[in-house]
Formats: structure tokens, C-alpha cells, sequence
């Protein structure tokens, strides 16, 4: 068999375990947000194409969420 060959670098090895160390929970909240609203959207739709909107919906929800709290916070 031939040798497989090492294609990743340490450097973006290291960036990759850092991104998972410090961003994890952050991502779980945001896939949890996100699976939220598309039930609630989806449940909401009454067409298919509504049902399209409520996707597209649910993937910039929860960004918008924190931009509205952080208005509100005044940060």
C-alpha cells in the first residue's frame, strides 16, 4: 500500500482545536436557536414556498437576536 500523505500543517491544526475549545457552546446554543425557529416557522407556514422563507428565516434568527438585545443594552 502506498503511504498516505500528511496534507494539514501544525498551524492549522493548532487553529482548529483552538476554533472547538473556545467556540463550541457557542455553536451548540446557536444550532439549538436555530432548530427552534425552523419548527416554529415551519408550523407557521401555509405554503411551501412560505415554508422555504421560514428557513431562510431560522439561519439569520438568531443573529438578529443578539443584535436586538444588544440594542437594547445599549452595547
Amino acid at each position: 500500500m502506498a503511504e498516505e500523505k500528511n496534507t494539514t500543517c501544525e498551524s492549522c491544526d493548532f487553529a482548529k482545536k483552538k476554533w472547538h475549545k473556545n467556540h463550541g457552546a457557542s455553536g451548540g446554543v446557536y444550532g439549538l436557536a436555530f432548530v427552534g425557529a425552523l419548527i416554529y416557522f415551519i408550523q407557521h407556514a401555509t405554503t411551501f414556498w412560505m415554508g422555504v422563507l421560514g428557513f431562510l428565516k431560522a439561519l439569520v434568527w438568531p443573529a438578529v437576536l443578539i443584535y436586538k438585545l444588544l440594542e437594547f443594552l445599549k452595547l
